[in-house]
Parts: C-alpha cells; structure tokens; sequence
C-alpha cells in the first residue's frame, strides 16, 4: 500500500500536531517524576488520545525508582507485551499494576 500524497499544507499540520502530542507525554511523564500526577489518575484518562497512545513501558519508567529493567521486569509478571499502549490495557492488567505502583 502506497503513502498518500501530503500537501506541504496538510504535512506541516501533521508535523505540528505530532509534536504537540510529544510535549503533552513530556508534560504527563514529568509530572509523574514530581509526584503531581499518580499512576491511577494517568490510568483513569487512559480514554484521553496523549495518554491513550502511550507505551505502558514508556509510562512505567517515569514513575520514580523504576527503570528500565524494573519496568520490563514488572511488565513481563503481570504478562503486558512490551509493545503495549495504555488504552490497550485490560482491567485486570490495570488493576495489577495499580497493586504493585500505585
């Protein structure tokens, strides 16, 4: 299948609306570092596109003290794919992880 032909138009707002969204995770996951933001609330809004999109791995690993490895090692016991986004998440892996972070 062949990529639609973009105006410059219609990809300048693609890139624009692209980085819109990075800033959002950005916002999301340094909130989560301080502490402003839990991880239930995060998992709560996981209808909301920016957090929705998001990459469990990449959401773990802004939580404070976990790393990498933590957040594989988490994942991979509770059985979430390391590809996972958080609206794909189901009730029982949500409620997992909430009683191991949250």
């Amino acid at each position: 299948m062949a990529l639609p032909k973009l105006t410059p138009d219609e990809k300048r707002r693609a890139l624009q609306k692209a980085q819109e969204m990075r800033s959002k995770r950005a916002k999301v996951r340094e909130q989560l570092k301080k502490g402003t933001l839990t991880l239930r609330e995060v998992l709560e809004n996981a209808d909301d596109e920016v957090v929705g999109k998001m990459r469990v791995a990449y959401l773990l690993q802004s939580l404070p003290q976990v790393g990498k490895v933590t957040s594989q090692k988490i994942m991979r016991e509770i059985g979430i794919h390391e590809s996972r986004r958080v609206q794909g998440l189901g009730k029982r892996q949500i409620g997992a992880l909430l009683e191991r972070l949250g």
